[in-house]
């Protein structure tokens, strides 16, 4: 499955109130350009700190849902966050990591992720639910469950494809981006 194909089902499944935190780089753009509104937060620059941002907010909302999306290369730089985050246990949290086994904005270089798996290091955590998808079809089925469960939940999606040159950067700057997130919470 391509990456923009998961971002889409991700955003054509979450709830109107729902918080969705995208990483840095061509998620947030591939988010912004598929359907932008005031709940999602870009995240821009700071790679590797949005899942502990996103722990952060599922701890002071717990009203919400907090949807986390981020590529297998800021995932790789917190290791050490998805412990925290389930020891933490807020059942409102979903983590979604998109796994293109590459450092795509910064020039598609490797990431270890080809010889790591990510959902281990989730269950070894202790997240709630942890699952796996490769097809488009199994992704959108399985996020539509770790909507319904109580989390920490992580779902790993291995995907494909570069991101478009032609998707456009974010326009919105990022106090504006801070203001506008903030007003949704």
């Amino acid at each position: 499955m391509k990456r923009s194909e998961a971002i889409e089902r991700i955003l054509e499944n979450i709830g109107e109130t729902d918080l969705a935190l995208f990483t840095t780089g061509m998620i947030s753009r591939e988010a912004f350009s598929a359907k932008d509104r005031d709940a999602n937060f870009y995240m821009i620059g700071s790679m590797g700190l949005l899942a502990a941002m996103g722990l952060g907010i599922a701890l002071n909302k717990p009203d919400r849902r907090i949807v986390v999306i981020e590529g297998d290369g800021s995932a790789l730089m917190s290791l050490g966050t998805l412990p925290l985050i389930a020891h933490e246990a807020p059942g409102n949290f979903i983590h979604v990591i998109l796994d293109n086994e590459a450092y795509e904005s910064t020039g598609n270089q490797p990431s270890i992720s080809r010889g790591r798996d990510l959902a281990k290091h989730a269950e070894a955590s202790g997240y709630a639910v942890v699952d796996r998808a490769e097809e488009l079809a199994a992704f959108t089925e399985k996020f539509k469950q770790h909507c319904a469960a109580t989390g920490p939940t992580c779902l790993v999606a291995k995907v494909g494809g570069r991101g478009s040159h032609s998707i456009p950067r974010i326009d919105l700057d990022p106090p504006d981006l801070k203001d506008r997130f903030r007003s949704q919470c």
